[in-house]
C-alpha cells in the first residue's frame, strides 16, 4: 500500500488489495452485496454524477440521503445531512415526510434508523456487504451466554449493561432487556456514570477500547478494574473471582480501522513533525489514547480543527476519507494521518457511487431495494436502550 509522508498530499489510492477488501474486483459469488439485484452501472461511466442528480431530483422531498462522514467525497456530495452514526439517525427520524431514508453508511446505523423513524418511513442501505467488522465481533447468541456466565458467577444482578452505538439491533435489544443504556463515544463518559449508579459493575459492549479509555481516562478507574471478555473462550477466558472483583467487563471487539493506529505510529509522526499535535478517536488501543495530545469523537475531531489556529500542525488517527477532507478544508494547516499505511474502512467504502445510483434510480422508477426493516420485538426493547441514552443526565 501507499505510503502518507507530510511531503505527500492526501490524495492517496487504494492499492489492489485495498480494492479487494472494499468489495472491488472480488469474486461476487463469494461475497453478499458485492453485486446488486438489476444493473449495477459501470463505476467508469462518465454519467454517474448526473444520473445521480436527475435520480435524486426526480425523488424530491420523497427521498432523504445520509452521509456518514467516513464516507467517499462521491457519495457525500448527494447527502442531504452529513454527521456520525447517531446524528443522522436522529436526522431522520426529524424527516417524517421523507417516504425513503437513503443511508450511506453501514447496517447497524440503518437499523437505528430504522428503530427511530416511522413505521412509513423505508430505510435503504445502497449494499447490504456494507456491515461493521467491530458490530459482527458480537452476536446475539454469543451475548447470551456471556449474560449466562455471569448468571452463573453470582455477578449478573450488579452488572449494568452499556453497549456502543455501533452495535446490531440484536445487542441494543439485548442491553433494553436487561435495563442498559446505548453511548456514543461523545457521552461515554456520562453513559458509564450513570451505570455504575444502577449497579456495581459495567458489561461494555462492543469495543474495549472505548470502554476501556472512557473507564479509566475520564472515570479514574485502573486497568485492574477491567477484565476482557472474549466470547471464544469458555466463561469468556475469565475467572469467577476476576469477574467478581472486575468493575468493567470489556467484551473483546474492536474497530479494523481506529486498532490499527499503535504507539509506534504516535512516535514515528512526532519525530518527523515537530511540534505536531495528535488527535485521536477513543477506539483507538489504550497506549494510543495515552500518549495522544487530545482525544474525542469524530464529531469532536472535526470541530477541534476547524478552531486550529493557522499553521498549526495535526496528525489525525482515524478514517482516511474524513482526514483527507479535513485536510482539504483546512489548507492553512498541516494535517497528515496517523499511520503510515492507507487505512480506509473496507466495509464503509463499499457504498460508491454505482450502488447509490442504482439506488436512488430504483426507488425513483418505484422499486423498493435493499430495505433494512428491524422486527418488532427487537425494535422493542432497542428502542427502550436508546431512550435511555437520550434520557441520560
Amino acid at each position: 500500500m501507499r505510503v502518507v509522508t507530510t511531503a505527500q498530499p492526501l490524495d492517496v489510492q487504494p492499492s489492489p488489495l485495498a480494492l479487494l477488501l472494499l468489495g472491488r474486483e472480488a469474486d461476487p459469488k463469494s461475497e453478499r452485496g458485492v453485486e446488486c439485484p438489476g444493473d449495477l452501472p459501470s463505476p467508469s461511466d462518465p454519467g454517474l454524477v448526473e444520473r445521480a442528480r436527475v435520480a435524486k431530483e426526480k425523488l424530491g422531498d420523497r427521498v432523504f440521503v445520509l452521509g456518514h462522514h467516513y464516507q467517499r467525497d462521491e457519495v457525500i456530495r448527494f447527502a442531504d445531512v452529513t454527521g456520525d452514526s447517531f446524528k443522522l439517525a436522529k436526522d431522520a427520524a426529524a424527516r417524517p415526510e421523507a417516504e425513503y431514508i437513503v443511508f450511506c453508511g453501514v447496517h447497524f446505523m440503518a437499523e437505528s434508523a430504522d428503530i427511530l423513524t416511522s413505521d412509513d418511513q423505508k430505510v435503504v442501505l445502497p449494499d447490504l456487504a456494507a456491515g461493521c467488522s467491530m458490530a459482527d465481533m458480537a452476536t446475539a447468541e454469543q451475548v447470551a451466554e456471556c449474560w449466562d456466565v455471569l448468571t452463573d458467577a453470582g455477578v449478573a444482578q450488579q452488572v449494568v449493561p452499556v453497549s456502543y452505538m455501533n452495535s446490531s439491533a440484536d445487542i441494543k435489544a439485548f442491553t433494553g432487556r436487561h435495563g442498559g443504556t446505548i453511548c456514543t463515544s461523545s457521552n461515554a463518559e456520562r453513559a458509564l456514570n450513570w451505570a455504575f449508579e444502577q449497579g456495581e459493575k459495567v458489561l461494555f459492549l462492543p469495543d474495549q477500547h472505548l470502554g476501556r479509555n472512557t473507564a479509566v481516562r475520564d472515570l479514574g478507574l485502573s486497568l485492574d478494574d477491567c477484565v476482557l471478555y472474549n466470547p471464544h473462550k469458555p466463561n469468556g477466558g475469565l475467572t469467577v473471582e476476576q469477574l467478581r472483583d472486575a468493575k468493567m467487563i470489556l467484551w473483546r471487539g474492536h474497530c479494523s480501522v481506529h486498532g490499527r493506529f499503535s504507539l509506534d505510529s504516535v512516535n514515528d509522526v512526532r519525530e518527523r513533525i515537530p511540534g505536531v499535535r495528535v488527535l485521536v478517536h477513543p477506539e483507538c488501543k489504550h497506549e494510543v489514547v495515552t500518549a495522544a495530545d487530545e482525544v474525542g469523537s469524530t464529531e469532536f475531531i472535526i470541530k477541534a480543527l476547524d478552531a486550529a489556529p493557522a499553521g498549526s500542525k495535526w496528525a489525525i488517527g482515524t478514517e482516511l476519507n474524513l482526514v483527507r477532507r479535513l485536510a482539504d478544508a483546512h489548507p492553512d494547516k498541516e494535517i497528515v494521518f496517523l499511520d503510515k499505511t492507507v487505512c480506509f474502512c473496507s466495509t464503509m467504502n463499499r457504498i460508491d457511487l454505482p450502488h447509490l445510483v442504482w439506488t436512488l434510480e430504483s426507488l425513483a422508477e418505484g422499486n423498493l431495494v435493499n430495505r433494512i426493516q428491524v422486527d418488532p420485538e427487537t425494535e422493542k426493547y432497542a428502542r427502550m436502550a436508546l431512550e435511555q441514552m437520550l434520557a441520560l443526565p
